[in-house]
């Protein structure tokens, strides 16, 4: 069931997101008079599941839910319809228009994402507000990946400042720092008060690390949920031990155990071993005796932060949504681009993900603040994605148009051909891999 309330709710995301960014070519071609032929969601390959002649304009749903499309008389697109180039222009053609008017219909669909990306996040802010965890609730300092100890951190210092700001979210933490480019970190450790300055490849050591979530605040070992079946069916070993929701853990093997991240240090450093855990439930101490697996886990979540934390809310008026949107949609649009630079490595190929990944960024229950936050960032994330100067992307049409405006001459038809025909053969592939490593992820767990 959870599986398709995520899969109901990324189809009527991309749905949404999909009619509004071709409306966004239809409405200044029809503007500048030019003939749109069809406007579709999903691709109509051989068949349409509904379609519509209005005017000029077929409207229509496709079979394939791979995205949509607006067919414009007398342009280059996905169609490849050649035999209509063969033809003389006409007046009511894309071809025939100025190239300051193809370019504002070419750049219709990723404005209007960008958009309708930060009219989410406004409506989203006035509506709910936000959540966010100040620095003066947490009261046990932060936990340390290794990445971080190696360059002089200790579990429990105390983080102040960083690059000299006190972060409003300390949720944020990492993100400043691998996205942001945050180097100063300002902490303080036994009432004394330290600065270390991170090294300008933090980023990419922490992503090899597999550091992304290296700086955390400690909370106490307190188990939420005990996960009773794995994806192949079999009972997990915390479920087989007897371990229960809410127990707390206080030793390992005789270990004090305080915080999460010690319980969770020690399991992945006794993989594949059998660990007596001593844990309280309902004031009584009972010790329970539990085999980890081969990755040092044992089937247990941690309480959520808003069971960890005293959380801050902050409500907004309109007024103050619109900059407060304004803000989230840029810095999500500047995070966005900043993390790319983890694609250009081997783990970040491997790390591309397709339908299912987008899939997991939804709740597992229909939850209306997540899905319209998630369509916000899919928005802006698509806005981008079609910037990019590809062929068959907007980016690749708005590529030749700005070289025809500077040079004043058109690229060469049978040029552009070849180059829509690549980009299609260069977008279905990595449609392919990204769904392929979903696919991996699937069946093998990594």
């Amino acid at each position: 069931m959870e599986i398709l309330i995520k899969a109901g709710q990324l189809i009527l995301s991309l749905s949404i997101l999909i009619v509004l960014h071709e409306f966004g070519h239809y409405l200044p071609a029809r503007w500048f008079k030019t003939r749109v032929e069809k406007f579709y969601l999903f691709f109509d390959y051989k068949f349409s599941l509904f379609k519509k002649k209005i005017g000029e304009t077929t409207w229509g749903i496709g079979w394939i839910p791979l995205g949509g499309y607006v067919k414009i008389s007398g342009m280059i697109d996905e169609s490849m319809d050649k035999e209509q180039m063969k033809l003389p222009p006409q007046p009511w053609e894309f071809r025939s228009k100025p190239a300051w008017q193809r370019l504002i219909i070419m750049i219709g669909g990723v404005t209007v994402n960008m958009i309708v990306g930060i009219i989410i996040y406004i409506l989203v802010l006035f509506a709910w507000g936000e959540d966010y965890l100040a620095p003066q609730d947490v009261h046990h300092g932060y936990s340390f990946h290794q990445t971080y100890k190696d360059l002089g951190f200790q579990d429990g210092d105390n983080i102040l400042k960083l690059d000299g700001v006190v972060p409003r979210d300390v949720t944020e933490i990492n993100k400043f720092i691998l996205l942001r480019g945050a180097q100063d970190i300002t902490f303080e450790r036994d009432g004394v008060e330290q600065t270390i300055t991170l090294p300008e490849d933090i980023d990419m050591k922490a992503f090899t690390d597999g550091a992304m979530q290296g700086i955390m605040p400690r909370s106490y070992a307190v188990i939420d949920t005990v996960i009773a079946v794995d994806e192949d069916g079999g009972n997990r070993p915390a479920f087989i031990a007897g371990i229960l929701d809410g127990d707390s853990i206080v030793a390992a093997n005789n270990e004090p155990i305080v915080y999460w991240n010690e319980f969770s240090d020690y399991m992945l450093n006794h993989k594949s071993q059998t660990v007596k855990l001593d844990v309280y439930r309902e004031g009584e101490l009972k010790t329970l005796t539990v085999a980890t697996d081969s990755t040092g886990l044992i089937g247990v979540a941690q309480r959520p932060l808003t069971k960890r934390f005293n959380i801050s809310h902050q409500e907004f008026t309109f007024s103050q949504s619109i900059p407060g949107g304004l803000a989230l949609g840029m810095h999500t649009l500047s995070d966005y681009v900043s993390q790319l630079k983890f694609l250009f490595t081997k783990k970040g190929a491997s790390s591309i993900g397709g339908f299912g990944a987008f899939g997991s960024l939804f709740s597992p229950t229909w939850d209306w603040e997540i899905f319209w936050s998630m369509t916000a960032f899919i928005s802006i994330m698509l806005a981008f994605m079609n910037f990019l100067p590809i062929p068959a992307l907007d980016g690749g049409h708005i590529m030749f148009l700005l070289y025809e405006m500077i040079t004043g001459r058109k690229p060469n038809e049978k040029l552009m051909e070849y180059a829509q025909l690549a980009g299609i053969i260069l977008l279905l592939g990595l449609l392919v891999y990204a769904n392929g490593n979903d696919l991996i992820k699937a069946i093998f767990g990594k």
